[in-house]
């Protein structure tokens, strides 16, 4: 198992969507969980290049051939998530969205997959999504969570604006609030007040049902 999940991991980084597709239906004609294929072997490429991209030690060109690769592996893997995700109650309710400013949602969309599985319901906002925009949705929704992502650190100053707005609106204890992303690390999530961070999908999800419990 730990060879195809190397071979996922490189289709990622390489850029290489024949070889992710190619691998997605392998991984499915072995009854693997698409899940399983998803964390331990496709999102993995995704987390090496983002780093690598918020060091400046690849470009955008590379991230989007990536991009590609995970866009044709999920793509095979949809329909059996959409299987498990029909068989799933629903727990509570989350806005997601890339914070305002960054327009990478590779990652976010891996999650929404996650949690949709995982029993959330899940309104997407998209990339580049305005500050207020998060709150007026989950007000709007009657979310339970807002959950924000963000690939560059240029674009992290974004996260605890969205808790200052959420306080200076009377709103702070309506919401919990989870961040996560590439360049975002457990302490600094901690450190402008949010309620949950996930570095990967299982620990996102975790950190999810933990807040509303």
């Amino acid at each position: 198992m730990a060879a195809i999940f190397e071979q996922m991991r490189e289709a990622i980084i390489d850029g290489d969507p024949e070889k992710a597709t190619a691998l997605a239906h392998a991984a499915l004609d072995q009854d693997m969980s698409p899940l399983d294929a998803l964390e331990n072997g496709f999102s993995p490429g995704m987390s090496v290049l983002g780093d690598q991209f918020e060091k400046g030690e690849v470009f955008l060109t590379e991230l989007l051939l990536a991009e590609e690769a995970m866009n044709a592996a999920v793509e095979v893997l949809k329909p059996k998530i959409e299987e498990l995700k029909s068989q799933t109650k629903t727990k509570g309710k989350v806005v997601l969205g890339v914070i305002q400013g960054d327009v990478h949602d590779i990652g976010k969309n891996i999650i929404k997959l996650f949690l949709s599985v995982s029993g959330y319901e899940v309104i997407d906002l998209g990339r580049d999504v305005p500050v207020r925009q998060f709150i007026e949705t989950a007000e709007k929704e009657n979310a339970d969570i807002i959950a924000a992502s963000a690939l560059m650190t240029t674009t992290m100053i974004y996260m605890p604006e969205l808790i200052k707005q959420l306080g200076e609106r009377g709103l702070r204890d309506r919401f919990k609030v989870m961040v996560g992303g590439a360049p975002v690390v457990r302490e600094w999530a901690k450190e402008i007040g949010s309620d949950g961070y996930g570095r990967t999908t299982s620990e996102a999800i975790d950190e999810a049902d933990r807040l509303l419990k």
